[in-house]
């Protein structure tokens, strides 16, 4: 595992590199980032993009996504993984925050956890992207980095993501998951990690590897 001191350097050394990271998502408020993410599970960001840009022209909004149906809404999204499911679950979601929330996307884990296919993942990317919290959203890129690295080794996605709230420095935690995802999607990959241009290789616990 490694020391707090490694801990450190991992963090500033990607802050350094990315100081802004962002989600790839592509979102224009609240309510798509949550319909986003909700449409993700399984699925690349780019898929998820491509399929959300006419929807999100037709129904940017709770009102006008649970207008639409869930006909329409497969129509959109049919190239997505599971788009039927996701289809019933995103119009059940937008019926709720309409009915329940005032068609506004609840700031609160426990109410969005509420919400027909929304999980601990999701509710805290939404927590984190739009209400800057500092919460880990441990996908399996997060889970891979996190246990590969010695940075926050753990046996499930909540142990990682317990492991990493108690070891991110305060100063990089709103940021640390964003910096995590892009650094398992492009760098330190599942089947050919890419060390020799990895900026954090130098406190890696796979780096005697």
């Amino acid at each position: 595992m490694m020391t707090p001191a490694q801990v450190e350097t991992f963090f500033a050394t990607l802050q350094r590199a990315n100081p802004h990271p962002e989600t790839e998502l592509a979102f224009t408020n609240v309510f798509e980032l949550l319909a986003a993410v909700l449409l993700s599970a399984q699925a690349t960001d780019v898929s998820v993009n491509k399929a959300t840009r006419a929807l999100f022209a037709r129904a940017p909004t709770p009102g006008k996504m649970l207008a639409l149906g869930v006909e329409q809404v497969e129509r959109h999204i049919q190239t997505i993984g599971l788009f039927r499911t996701k289809a019933k679950n995103l119009v059940a979601t937008c019926r709720i925050l309409v009915e329940q929330h005032g068609g506004r996307v609840p700031r609160s884990r426990e109410a969005l956890e509420a919400l027909p296919g929304v999980g601990r993942k999701t509710a805290n990317v939404v927590l984190n992207v739009a209400f800057g919290e500092p919460t880990m959203a441990v996908d399996t890129h997060i889970f891979r980095v996190s246990n590969r690295t010695g940075l926050a080794p753990g046996k499930d996605v909540l142990a990682v993501e317990q492991a990493l709230l108690e070891r991110v420095p305060p100063a990089y935690r709103v940021d640390a998951h964003h910096w995590l995802i892009l650094h398992g999607r492009y760098v330190c990959t599942a089947r050919s990690p890419q060390c020799s241009r990895c900026q954090v290789h130098a406190v890696c616990e796979r780096r005697g590897l």
